[in-house]
């Protein structure tokens, strides 16, 4: 089905609170509608790795008395949303998407999951990731065209709000596994500021975040809002702050507009359509910096040159011990991407670790000088729409990015800024988003800039 971002509406939850309190309107029946649009839409799209149906059905109905007495708990009360099944679950397993984790079930919550249940939210299934996170694809398939990608690693998540199974639901990022689906699938999303979000047993990285997934500002704000409300940020960090409700829609002075090292490799259709938004943001008085125009954009393109390959790094030495005590179960027990580049990083020596923090850290030193120049960095969310994707080829070598590539992710990544991807842009018939880069902790700040952009800027369709 073809992508139109000006007129495609995806479900919404916000916007059923007020049927929920005048009683025409139930979280019972809006789950029910959401498990149709599963049993429509899952054979072929597979985003699920669990769904516990029965449970969601009670927590809904414990929703919908809340709703009628008049004393829910939250803005989210009732919201079914999907769990990434990185993410521990006390009432399934959390598998990852790894033979050597089959039938991992830990029967506990991690921090966000039981902020979201003490919030009322319906915890709905476990989405489909990417091979722990990496870049070995589950079954997921793009909804607008299934023989795409959606992205990974938070791909059954993306795919599923997309598809319009539930209104929302958790990634989480370390590259781009938040940003980059959202981009293909034609999510708002948030990637928050480094630590902003508690990752409860997720902390063995130092990039990783929680982030959300939606089709409208206001359920992607209450969701993170209502999870760092009660769960905080990660050990020793700040937490997301800003408005309980969602920030109204706020028009930027000034956009740095970063090229980033993906530009080399977009096709043309996407560039001119890229091109063509930040003509009617400048037409409607945003004063655009550029590289060949602007010594503290082109300062900050090159600060981030090297996002790839120190992305790569820090993360591949993060999660060598872990994916090696995987691998040592025995053959099978991680893929062939995972062991290669789990081999990658058993290579690397402690030095070369170290080096790559310190050049994050310039990078950072960097942004935090320049970066206030302009109210935010714009950019693509992904190299154009996802590409095509069709399995590994027996006897062929591995595919390299099959979920796409993290290029236009990496640079926010490494600089733990908070992140809002918009869809703005339609590429042949699929969605390609866009993305508004902040100063850490203004995480509230490119959820207005995103919402004006989306409100006021006419997206693009080539």
């Amino acid at each position: 089905m073809s992508y139109d971002p000006s007129s495609f509406r995806g479900l919404t939850f916000h916007d059923a609170r007020d049927a929920f309190r005048d009683g025409t309107d139930t979280p019972r029946a809006y789950l029910e509608r959401c498990l149709e649009a599963v049993a429509a839409r899952e054979p072929v799209v597979q985003a699920f790795a669990h769904l516990n149906e029965a449970a969601s059905r009670a927590a809904a109905d414990e929703s919908t008395a809340r709703w009628q007495a008049g004393r829910p708990l939250s803005p989210i009360d009732g919201m079914p949303i999907g769990i990434k099944d990185l993410l521990e679950t006390r009432d399934m397993p959390t598998e990852m998407n790894c033979a050597g984790l089959q039938g991992n079930f830990p029967k506990k919550d991690n921090a966000a999951v039981r902020a979201l249940r003490d919030a009322g939210a319906v915890i709905f299934g476990k989405t489909v990731t990417a091979e722990l996170g990496g870049s070995h694809p589950g079954p997921t398939t793009n909804p607008f065209d299934a023989a795409r990608t959606p992205g990974g690693s938070s791909s059954g998540s993306a795919a599923a709000v997309a598809a319009g199974m539930m209104p929302a639901a958790i990634g989480t990022q370390v590259g781009g596994s938040i940003i980059r689906p959202a981009g293909y699938c034609g999510n708002i999303a948030l990637k928050p500021t480094q630590g902003a979000i508690n990752r409860g047993e997720r902390q063995a990285t130092s990039m990783s975040t929680h982030g959300v997934h939606a089709n409208a500002f206001e359920d992607m704000w209450h969701v993170a809002f209502e999870i760092a409300a009660r769960a905080g940020g990660d050990p020793g960090k700040r937490a997301l702050n800003g408005p309980p409700e969602a920030p109204a829609a706020a028009k930027p002075e000034a956009l740095i507009v970063w090229e980033t090292a993906g530009w080399a490799g977009l096709d043309s259709q996407t560039i001119d359509a890229f091109e063509l938004l930040l003509e009617r943001l400048a037409a409607a008085g945003v004063r655009l910096l550029r590289r060949a125009t602007s010594p503290e954009a082109r300062r900050l393109e090159d600060a981030i040159a090297e996002a790839t390959r120190i992305c790569v790094q820090i993360t591949g030495w993060e999660n060598r011990w872990g994916n090696r005590n995987l691998a040592d179960i025995g053959q099978g027990a991680i893929s062939d991407r995972a062991l290669a580049v789990l081999e990658a990083a058993e290579r690397m020596t402690p030095a070369e670790y170290q080096t790559a923090l310190a050049d994050r850290a310039a990078a950072q030193a960097v942004h935090a000088e320049l970066g206030p120049a302009a109210d935010a960095a714009i950019s693509l969310s992904c190299p154009g729409p996802a590409p095509l994707w069709a399995g590994d080829v027996a006897g062929a070598p591995l595919a390299r990015r099959p979920t796409g590539d993290a290029i236009f992710n990496y640079p926010s990544s490494m600089l733990f800024a908070p992140v809002v991807t918009t869809p703005m842009l339609s590429v042949g018939g699929m969605p390609v988003g866009v993305q508004l880069i902040g100063m850490q902790h203004q995480d509230a700040r490119m959820a207005a800039l995103g919402r004006w952009m989306r409100e006021h800027i006419p997206p693009v369709t080539a």
